[in-house]
């Protein structure tokens, strides 16, 4: 059985701070607006859900928040100098002792719920279990912190299974007083509509290619020319952003781009070398990738034959690639068609542990199989 703490954290993203140690949100200004207009009204909702895309600073929105709440005393009338201004901001000094309690998971008045160890002690649950929020209400039953409040992140809502949805939703119908739950959710229709009545949404937007860019800057990976590209594949997603990044999405982009360049005719000694750079237990990032990256091709083009190219090119030639092999709407649904299918083809070949090489081998097959009928 492996020490729980010698586990990876299911909340950090490879390669970036983790959300309680980002200081700065760049780009959801709107949200935190949103969340101070109604905290000066003095009508705090007791249940946050927290919506939108991945990686586009959910998480770091929930931890501001709480590191807010539990830093900033409730207001309790004027005092002897007249009443406090109302906050502008969420920001709290970073050596502030709940901020410094915070960074190290040790701050009492914080409960975060996240996908603890497996049966075996030997890696991270794949889902959030009812043994995890029955902590929760154990939590709940210690005494409030300084500031008379106590607060639970749940990261993500997603990952709960229906037990754990369930006893979550107990604790929602009945709150203590003084407590705070901030629901973190990138598939908020995956929630149980009696959980998302109970909540107060604030949902965050993709970020501008700007937003994205000071924002990677922020997490120590600086970007340069290929800041637009990045941004188009990521989809304003810091979080999908990094892990192209720190996997060479670029230019594993640009690896298929290359492929289809002279389709029907197809390159077959790098649809090769791309296929078999997937092979071994050591490869799987790469594979999900290279997956991932396939569905985004095909989307890609597919956008453009219903008329709506991708604003920024990706990959070199990628746009006259596109306006060749998806010239109109009809060739938009052949497209999008197969993303799908070959979408579920290779869920089913990773559930029955099919070959990588080989699974990716045909998807090239059927992409180019199509770009024949579909070329302009």
């Amino acid at each position: 059985m492996a020490d729980p703490a010698e586990l990876p954290e299911p909340d950090r993203i490879e390669g970036a701070p983790h959300p309680r140690e980002t200081a700065r949100l760049i780009g959801q200004e709107a949200a935190e607006a949103t969340f101070l207009d109604v905290y000066n009204a003095g009508r705090l909702h007791h249940a946050w859900l927290i919506t939108g895309p991945q990686g586009v600073g959910k998480a770091t929105l929930a931890w501001r928040i709480a590191r807010f709440l539990l830093a900033t005393p409730p207001t309790g009338g004027a005092g002897l100098f007249g009443e406090a201004p109302a906050p502008t901001t969420l920001d709290i000094d970073p050596e502030h002792p709940v901020a410094r309690r915070m960074r190290a998971l040790s701050e009492p008045g914080l409960f975060l719920l996240r996908r603890g160890p497996n049966d075996k002690g030997d890696r991270l649950s794949a889902d959030i279990r009812v043994n995890e929020v029955r902590r929760v209400k154990e939590f709940f039953g210690l005494t409030a912190g300084d500031s008379g409040r106590r607060v639970v992140i749940v990261d993500a809502a997603d990952e709960m299974n229906v037990a754990a949805a369930n006893a979550l939703l107990k604790l929602l119908e009945e709150p203590p007083r003084g407590a705070v739950l901030l629901l973190i959710s990138h598939q908020p229709s995956r929630l149980l509509p009696t959980i998302r009545s109970r909540c107060r949404e604030l949902r965050l937007a993709p970020l501008a290619p700007d937003d994205l860019a000071g924002a990677l800057e922020a997490a120590g990976t600086p970007v340069g020319p290929e800041a637009q590209a990045l941004g188009a594949l990521a989809g304003g997603s810091v979080g999908e952003a990094l892990r192209l990044t720190h996997l060479g999405g670029l230019e594993t982009y640009g690896e298929i781009v290359r492929i289809f360049e002279q389709a029907p005719r197809y390159n077959r000694p790098a649809a090769i070398a791309l296929a078999n750079s997937t092979t071994g237990a050591a490869n799987a990032p790469r594979l999900d990738l290279v997956i991932r990256l396939i569905e985004l091709f095909l989307a890609r083009l597919a956008a453009t034959g219903a008329g709506r190219p991708p604003a920024t090119e990706a990959a070199p030639g990628e746009a006259a690639l596109f306006a060749r092999l998806a010239p109109n709407p009809q060739a938009a649904r052949h497209w999008a068609t197969l993303q799908q299918e070959l979408s579920a083809r290779a869920a089913h070949g990773r559930a029955v542990n099919l070959d990588p090489a080989a699974l990716i081998l045909d998807m090239v097959f059927r992409i180019n199989e199509t770009t024949s009928t579909q070329a302009a």
